[in-house]
């Protein structure tokens, strides 16, 4: 790929203009829908769980945003979804029952799975009525997708599912999930014989255990899979074409603004505490962390607008999301250094809840560890 190419990802764009009557009609939205929410519910934002908000979103016709009209979308670009994601996460909106199936379960389903998978799925996903989680984490494997171990084998008229997802993000509340799992040969083959499966979690065999994260909340879970019978229409798209869909996910899911808004509640109340006490080493740092914030949107536009012209930026999503999860981790710490004064409980329960949830931040998407090795990669570096 080059440094030339990476640069490519990341050529300046701006929001068309139209967008912004669609961002004052969010906004209105959200500040009906969120009155009185606190803000450390708000922290948790596209990570908070919420079926109620997700159902009120699509009754806007705002899940599905950029999917076709005839599977129940909006049928609108790219840059409509980054205002309204963007206004989403700035305002706090509890996003996480609906995020993956519209982020990036229909999306997939959309290019590679068969019209009967779309037709049943991605109208319930616009609704908010079938919720999905990603499968790809295993123990053992982490980030590391290539040498996942789960295993699918030809039963009958479908398969036979056994193995177990690690850190699947509320795959205890999703209804379905696509899992990437070996359908041919061995995890010493790395990239090759992998695909992805629809599996229903009330499916016989299935269990999910929610684990415990220091902030007393479950967010991520564990699936296992006992034999698991799957009908032949879960395969999504072709036998082992799981890693070029996968590839193609990610680029989804790493380019976003969420990858550098988790912390942006924080910033804001901790913003408008210093209007009563000027700080000049917090003024220092506000400066500091609202230049890298632009810097930071303005690459994430610049994905949306190679997203919009139908390109994958799977490297530049790479080092989008490595970058941008870096500077989420930082502000919790940044501001917890600070002299906070008699601060506002609510400023103090935020940073407590972001201080102790960030450590996750650099692992959900794929760990800095994986996403550098691939950036190293796309540069010739490796």
């Amino acid at each position: 790929m080059g440094i030339a190419a990476l640069a490519g990802d990341f050529r300046a764009a701006t929001l068309p203009p139209e967008t912004e009557a669609f961002r004052e009609e969010v906004r209105a939205f959200l500040a009906r829908a969120l009155d009185g929410l606190p803000a450390r519910d708000r922290a948790r934002t596209w990570t908070g769980w919420n079926p109620e908000f997700s159902r009120a979103l699509a009754r806007q016709g705002w899940v599905g945003l950029t999917l076709p009209e005839r599977y129940g979308g909006a049928a609108k670009d790219h840059y409509h979804r980054f205002v309204l994601v963007e206004e989403l996460l700035a305002h706090g909106a509890p996003c996480a029952a609906h995020w993956i199936g519209d982020r990036q379960s229909a999306p997939l389903l959309l290019k590679f799975g068969s019209e009967e998978q779309r037709q049943r799925l991605i109208p319930a996903i616009c609704r908010s009525e079938l919720f999905f989680c990603i499968g790809m984490s295993e123990p053992g494997s982490g980030s590391d997708l290539a040498s996942v171990r789960t295993r699918a084998v030809p039963d009958g008229n479908g398969w036979r599912l056994s193995g177990t997802k690690l850190w699947t993000t509320w795959g205890h509340k999703a209804d379905m999930m696509i899992a990437l799992v070996r359908t041919s040969g061995s995890a010493e083959d790395r990239q090759k014989g992998l695909s992805q499966f629809l599996v229903d979690l009330k499916a016989p065999g299935v269990t999910t255990r929610p684990i415990m994260l220091m902030t007393g909340e479950s967010e991520f879970s564990e699936t296992r899979f006992d034999e698991v019978f799957l009908p032949a229409d879960a395969l999504v798209g072709e036998e082992g074409e799981g890693w070029a869909q996968v590839n193609a996910e990610l680029a989804f899911e790493r380019s976003g603004p969420e990858r550098i808004y988790s912390s942006l509640i924080l910033l804001d109340l901790w913003t408008r505490s210093l209007e009563a006490r000027p700080d000049a080493r917090a003024k220092d740092l506000l400066g500091k962390s609202l230049a890298r914030l632009a810097t930071l949107r303005a690459m994430s536009v610049a994905l949306t607008a190679r997203l919009a012209e139908g390109a994958a930026p799977v490297v530049g999503a790479a080092l989008l999301k490595d970058l941008g999860t870096a500077f989420e981790q930082s502000l919790p710490r940044d501001i917890a250094d600070m002299d906070l004064g008699p601060a506002d409980p609510e400023l103090l329960a935020t940073l407590a809840y972001l201080h102790q949830i960030s450590a996750t931040f650099s692992i959900r998407g794929g760990t800095r560890e994986i996403l550098r090795g691939m950036i190293a990669r796309g540069l010739g570096l490796r």
